[in-house]
């Protein structure tokens, strides 16, 4: 049986990376060509099927990917991110510092891809826990939920942009349903999960917490970052893009508004590839040219920005190729052959197979992009919201990070956690994300 394969390759893959300690793209391609053989695939045609889906996810990703990494190191670099997240906890005052954490975190987390916002915000709010005399834990938990629903949920993150690509998914939709689903998700599994938390594991809201392994961090004076306003509009300026050519586009359709330069000109400038070059062009003159900074150090820091998602590039690529394979491979029309005469939902399976997946191969992406290989051929015999498949097969890949997951190490190591404390914190919020989203997908699923 197909499934009986893929479920054999998902264990090889486990075995290469946690096993022997191989690099998780070298892994991928291995557990690609094996399970490409054992499903009895042409040889001729293994190669390309392989270098086809490597391809396919990267020419539609890397470049939204790579501008977007650039955009969020020179947010960060001019001190733009230090200026929201300080503003905002001044503004909200000690008694809701709670949520000034949250909108902080969730604006820094749709610029920033979910590793860099974390080290970024981290020693801002244990300074701020310091200082008002709070658990870090207290402050650290709602950070880490909008962080991981702007990572799971929006564009331009790598989940979302690249399943919305392999869908063919409006990624304007993504962003704008995204958007509905990630606000009222953050609050449950951000300030109201905090007092959950605080009850079935109160020691871990005593621990001082350790960031020394991150080293000197850059901070800056308040006066020598940029303002406020600028560094909010800069780092949201593609998701105002994409959404504002999503909502135009919707009512052209809506009131069959005939088609015109116009509105393929706001087509063109919401596409995300378009949106992501605008942005950074104008975070080179917001967040460098306009404060005087030299040209070399605006593009030093877009270059480091690239060196440090190169390896992560290269996974999702190789993902791209297990999934290439899983569909070329016919395990996508089998899985679909199996549900054909059901009326399961396809939201509702695409989120089921990424949590599996999740649980079982420990990173979102990857699971997300082998979900698809199995869930695209479903999609042809269905009217399904394909934005909705999405963010399930997003919210799905959430579920349940454990210890094959490097954000739960990061999470114990920076908190100072025993390994049940992480279970009891990261662990559950990470599956109150999961399940909170399939909830309101569901539940919106029944308006679009």
């Amino acid at each position: 049986m197909p499934l009986v394969i893929v479920a054999i390759g998902i264990v090889a893959l486990l075995v290469l990376i946690m096993g022997l300690k191989l690099n998780t793209f070298v892994s991928l391609i291995i557990v690609a060509f094996g399970v490409a053989l054992a499903l009895g695939m042409p040889l001729d045609d293994i190669v390309g099927s392989i270098e086809g889906g490597l391809g396919g996810t990267l020419g539609h990703l890397a470049l939204i990917f790579g501008l977007g990494a650039m955009l969020g190191r020179l947010i960060a670099d001019a001190g733009g991110a230090q200026r929201i997240a300080m503003t905002l906890i001044d503004k909200f005052g000690e008694k809701r510092i709670q949520w000034a954490v949250v909108v902080a975190s969730f604006i820094i987390g749709v610029a920033l891809f979910f590793e860099v916002g974390l080290v970024l915000l981290i020693p801002i709010v244990f300074s701020i826990s310091k200082q008002l005399k709070v658990s870090i834990l207290h402050l650290g938990i709602p950070m880490v939920a909008a962080l991981s629903v702007t990572h799971g949920f929006l564009p331009p993150h790598p989940g979302p942009t690249v399943i919305a690509g392999e869908y063919g998914a409006n990624i304007g939709e993504v962003l704008l349903y995204g958007f509905i689903i990630a606000i009222p998700t953050v609050i449950i599994a951000g300030p109201i999960f905090t007092k959950l938390a605080r009850r079935i594991v109160p020691n871990s809201f005593n621990k001082a917490g350790d960031i020394a392994s991150l080293g000197e961090q850059k901070t800056f004076k308040l006066e020598d970052t940029p303002g406020f306003g600028i560094s909010v509009f800069t780092a949201m300026f593609p998701v105002i893009l994409m959404a504002i050519a999503t909502v135009i586009t919707m009512i052209q359709k809506t009131n069959g508004i005939e088609d015109n330069g116009v509105f393929a000109a706001v087509r063109f400038i919401g596409n995300a590839s378009t949106a992501m070059l605008l942005s950074l062009l104008l975070a080179v003159y917001t967040m460098g040219v306009a404060r005087k900074i030299p040209m070399k150090s605006i593009m030093d820091s877009c270059s480091n920005a690239i060196a440090n998602i190169g390896m992560m590039l290269l996974i999702i690529g190789g993902g791209g190729a297990f999934k290439q394979v899983l569909i070329d491979g016919g395990v996508g029309d089998y899985v679909a052959e199996l549900f054909s005469d059901s009326s399961f939902s396809p939201i509702l399976l695409a989120w089921i197979i990424a949590a599996i997946l999740r649980i079982s191969l420990g990173s979102a992406t990857v699971a997300a992009l082998t979900t698809a290989g199995l869930v695209i051929p479903m999609l042809d015999t269905t009217d399904v919201n394909l934005a909705l498949v999405v963010l399930a097969t997003g919210a799905g890949s959430l579920i349940a990070s454990h210890v094959n997951d490097a954000g739960f190490w990061m999470f114990k190591e920076f908190f100072g956690l025993t390994l049940k404390e992480t279970f009891a914190t990261w662990t559950l919020l990470e599956t109150i994300i999961s399940v909170a989203g399939l909830v309101f997908i569901l539940l919106l699923s029944m308006f679009v």
